[in-house]
C-alpha cells in the first residue's frame, strides 16, 4: 500500500503531469504504479500525454522525494487522498480540474451529505460578521460541514462560528500542512483538528505564495453543495471562489450590501449578474437547498413500497437515500450508467414525482 502512495505522490511532481492528464491515466491504467511500469508508446498514446510528457514519466528517478513526503505524512498523522481513494472530496470528481492528491489532517468526514463554502472578504464590516454568525448558528441542526479558507476576515469567523455551534470545520489551504497561515489562525487551527481538519493539495515545504490560493480557491468551491459570499470587493480571491463555483454548477449565494458600500460591489454584482441567489436569511436559504429537517421519512418510504423501479432506478434511488440532493454528474460517476440509462431513469422518477428537477442540473428526491 505504501509503495502504491509513494507512486501516487511521484506522479504529480512530473512536470506536464497537471490533474487532467493525471486522471487520464489513472483512468487507463488503474494505479499510479502501473503508470510508471507500462510500455512508453501506450503511454504516450494516452489523452493529453504525447511522447515529451510520457518521456518524462519514463525518466522520473526522483522517488525519495515522494517517500519523504509520506514519511512526513506518516509521522503527523496526515492522510494523502489519491484521486481514485474511498476518502476522497467525491464532489471535487465532477470538476475537470480536481486535484491528483490532496493531503488531509482532521476527523470530518471531507463526503458529508452537507457541505457549505462560506467565504468573504478579510477586512469584513460588523454588518458581514454578524450575518455569517447567524447564518451558521442556523446550521447547528441541519449538521452541514462548514468550509472556508482559515484566512483573516470572513474565513476566521465562519470556522470560529462552526467551532461555538458544535459544527465539523475545514479549512483549504494555500500551502503544505507544516505551516499555517496566517499565523494568528494557529491556535483556530489547532481547534479545527478536533472538529474538523485541514486539507490541501500542496506538498509540505510549499510556502503560502499568492498563485496558490487560486488553486486552492477551486477546492473550497468543488468540494461544497453550495458557496456562500459574505462580503467582497468585484476583485479579489472571494470572487475567483464564487466564479469557480459557478462554473462548477455548485449553487451560489451573495449576502446583497448597500450600493456605495465597496466591501459588497462583489456580492452586488453577482446578484445582478445573475450568478448568485440573493441571500436574505438562513430559513429561507435552507428551504432553497432543501436541508429542511425530514419530518415525512417514513411516509417516504411507505410511498416508496408502491413504486416499481427498473434497475436502472432502483441504482439511482439508492444514490437518493444516501443524499437526497445530488448533481447529474454524481449520478454518473456513482452509478456506473452510461448517460442515456439515466437521463431515460431520471425522466421516468419526474414523471412518477419521485424526484424533482432544479436549476444547475441538481436533483432532490421527493
Amino acid at each position: 500500500m505504501e509503495e502504491e502512495i509513494v507512486y501516487q505522490i511521484a506522479l504529480t511532481l512530473i512536470d506536464g503531469i497537471g490533474p487532467i492528464q493525471a486522471r487520464n491515466l489513472i483512468d487507463k491504467f488503474g494505479t499510479a504504479a502501473h503508470v510508471f511500469k507500462a510500455n512508453i508508446q501506450y503511454i504516450e498514446s494516452i489523452e493529453g500525454i504525447g511522447t515529451i510528457k510520457a518521456r518524462s514519466i519514463k525518466n522520473f528517478v526522483n522517488f525519495s522525494e515522494a517517500e519523504t513526503e509520506l514519511s512526513f505524512c506518516l509521522k503527523h498523522n496526515i492522510q494523502p487522498l489519491f484521486i481514485a481513494d474511498k476518502n476522497y472530496p467525491k464532489r471535487l470528481l465532477n470538476c475537470f480540474d480536481a486535484p491528483t492528491m490532496l493531503y488531509y489532517k482532521g476527523n470530518a468526514d471531507l463526503n458529508n451529505t452537507k457541505v457549505i463554502t462560506i467565504i468573504g472578504t478579510r477586512s469584513n464590516t460588523d454588518y458581514g460578521k454578524s450575518v455569517t454568525d447567524k447564518l451558521v448558528e442556523g446550521l447547528t441542526a441541519h449538521n452541514v460541514l462548514v468550509v472556508s479558507g482559515l484566512a483573516l476576515g470572513i474565513d476566521t469567523i465562519a470556522h470560529k462560528a462552526a467551532l461555538h455551534n458544535e459544527l465539523q470545520t475545514v479549512g483549504v489551504l494555500g500551502h503544505g500542512l507544516d505551516t499555517i497561515y496566517p499565523a494568528q489562525n494557529k491556535s483556530l487551527a489547532k481547534e479545527m483538528l478536533q472538529q474538523g481538519g485541514l486539507l490541501t493539495e500542496f506538498r509540505k515545504g510549499i510556502t503560502p505564495e499568492a498563485f496558490n490560493f487560486p488553486r486552492r480557491n477551486r477546492i473550497a468551491a468543488g468540494m461544497a453543495d453550495v458557496t456562500v459570499v459574505i462580503e467582497t470587493q468585484k476583485r479579489g480571491g472571494s470572487m475567483i471562489t464564487a466564479e469557480l463555483a459557478y462554473q462548477y454548477n455548485r449553487d451560489l449565494f451573495a449576502v446583497p450590501g448597500r450600493l456605495n458600500d465597496h466591501k459588497s460591489m462583489g456580492c452586488n454584482h453577482l446578484i445582478q449578474q445573475n450568478k448568485a441567489i440573493i441571500y436574505t436569511h438562513v430559513e429561507e436559504f435552507i428551504k432553497t437547498m432543501g436541508w429542511e429537517l425530514n419530518q415525512t421519512k417514513s411516509h417516504k418510504k411507505q410511498r416508496e413500497l408502491f413504486i416499481e423501479l427498473t434497475p436502472e432506478e432502483e441504482i439511482i434511488m439508492t444514490i437518493f437515500r444516501e443524499k437526497e440532493i445530488t448533481h447529474i454528474d454524481e449520478l454518473h460517476t456513482r452509478s456506473g450508467l452510461n448517460s442515456s440509462s439515466i437521463a431515460a431513469a431520471v425522466l421516468n422518477m419526474e414523471l412518477q414525482n419521485i424526484i424533482l428537477s432544479m436549476p444547475g442540473k441538481i436533483y432532490k428526491v421527493l
